[in-house]
């Protein structure tokens, strides 16, 4: 039955309708190889009663021919996502055993459409991290290692746990999010696709937040097409989230294989980093002459606010991060550590609750907001960002259909090699990622190659606000050039 876990969503869509399996059979396969791979430790918390249950009322619909986009196909899910009767704790100890007696927007809509919940994925504590290392249950393993090497590997972050899971084929697909990268920078480390898409697209309801004018949710999959499904039903209106737009959404799927020629594809001179790393720009290269050959036309752009991107992300992330995570004082909901007066009892349960990672930001965020020093640091942080935003919209207004870009600075590292004596050495993991999110736009991280050890690569395209069709159809392109990879199992 392994060989059930094999297949993109695609092709088990086609099985199912076919019944040349039941979703029940698909849902054991991948049950078991979660079993298997919990060395990975992707998933915090398994679901194999309530995935089994799902699963034979979606093969009795199927029966009737009633059956939706997503019918019997097996998901992770981010442990960001509030489940209806199923812990959810962003992977922090502050939250302990919480339960929501509510379900969010996006996950909602694949329970819509038919999908099965194998269980939740681990992530950076409140999403806050490049390399899933900060979750309160311990680093997320990377299910691909250097050749002749067993070094662990980081998956990337905050959404390691969703990467892993799909490249090690422990779910078919995954719910992630992104902040300044978190989708996009462990796809490029897992040989995934991974899509950021517009601000406002996917509703952001029931979803833990982290920084709420940067936060998107998305999906990580195996394939472009897959990544395409999957966004058709996690993205639309939704009114209980006053940034969600309301737009028609798309059928994504009709954009894979859709010709690319003629449109203007931008390379910024910006990213061209001192000190990159050759086989990064060897990729970039090569990615740009893919796109060529496909039709594409490419164009040197020039985003001159680029280099401002990553210290007024770390000041506007952080200063949400502290407004939002005000909330958990230990009063309502959560661990709470008893203290003598109000505001000890505040500063217990904090200090127990939160990480190390998450109370250095809080501080920063808390710093930047302080009387004095919001005008020197969040509000020209925010006019940097109004600047980011104007040389894409200045891009774009020249025709410029999309740009790409590398996706990560690196390959992944190893668990433990990066950020313990200096966190911004982790934050520069983010370099090519939070541009996106500072300017709200869709992006999409592909797979495109391999370092000299064997580990993938990936390259991202930013698209126009609301143009994820043309991402899908760019991507598809980058995707039949470099073909797939799968990482030797080991685990």
């Amino acid at each position: 039955m392994t060989d059930l876990t094999s297949m993109t969503i695609a092709e088990a869509k086609a099985g199912l309708a076919n019944k040349s399996f039941t979703s029940l059979e698909l849902t054991d396969a991948h049950l078991a190889a979660i079993e298997a791979a919990r060395s990975l430790n992707a998933f915090v918390l398994e679901t194999p009663d309530q995935a089994r249950a799902m699963a034979r009322a979606v093969d009795a619909r199927i029966a009737k021919g009633e059956g939706g986009p997503l019918a019997g196909i097996p998901l992770g899910i981010k442990d960001l996502f509030a489940t209806k009767d199923v812990r959810t704790t962003a992977c922090s100890k502050i939250l302990g055993n919480f339960v929501p007696p509510y379900e969010s927007t996006v996950t909602s809509q694949l329970w819509r459409d038919g999908a099965v919940m194998l269980g939740k994925l681990n992530n950076d504590e409140f999403a806050m991290g490049s390399s899933n290392e900060t979750s309160c249950f311990g680093p997320v393993v990377n299910p691909w290692r250097r050749e002749g090497s067993n070094t662990t590997l980081v998956p990337g972050g905050s959404s390691g746990g969703s990467a892993s899971a799909v490249a090690a084929l422990l779910c078919m697909g995954a719910t992630a999010t992104d902040t300044g990268g978190s989708i996009r920078q462990p796809a490029a480390f897992t040989a995934t696709v991974g899509v950021k898409p517009t601000y406002g697209r996917c509703s952001r309801w029931g979803i833990v937040a982290f920084a709420s004018s940067l936060d998107q949710a998305g999906p990580i999959a195996r394939t472009t097409r897959d990544a395409a499904i999957l966004m058709r039903s996690m993205a639309g209106h939704d009114p209980k989230d006053t940034t969600s737009v309301d737009r028609d959404v798309p059928d994504y799927e009709a954009a894979i294989g859709k010709s690319v020629k003629g449109l203007k594809i931008g390379i910024p001179k910006e990213y061209r980093l001192d000190g990159m790393p050759v086989e990064i720009e060897k990729l970039w290269t090569e990615g740009a002459a893919w796109l060529k050959a496909a039709g594409a036309e490419l164009v040197e752009v020039s985003l001159p606010h680029t280099k401002y991107a990553l210290p007024a992300y770390y000041i506007v992330a952080p200063a949400e991060a502290s407004s939002n995570l005000a909330r958990y004082d230990g009063v309502r909901y959560g661990l709470r550590v008893p203290g003598r007066s109000i505001g000890e009892l505040y500063e217990s349960t904090r200090a127990e609750g939160f990480g190390d990672e998450v109370r250095r930001r809080v501080m920063i965020g808390t710093y930047v907001l302080s009387a004095g020093y919001y005008d020197a640091y969040y509000l020209r942080a925010q006019k940097v960002r109004t600047l980011i935003k104007k040389d894409f919209e200045d891009c774009f207004a020249k025709g410029v259909s999309a740009i790409l870009t590398p996706a990560t600075p690196s390959a992944a590292f190893g668990v433990g090699e990066k950020g313990g004596a200096d966190p911004v050495e982790m934050y520069l993991n983010d370099i090519f990622t939070v541009t996106v999110n500072m300017a709200g736009l869709p992006g999409i991280a592909v797979p495109a190659g391999k370092d000299a050890q064997g580990l993938p690569l990936g390259l991202q395209l930013i698209g126009r606000p609301f143009d994820e069709e043309t991402l899908f159809s760019l991507g598809e392109v980058l995707e039949q050039a470099a073909g797939r990879f799968t990482p030797p199992k080991w685990w």
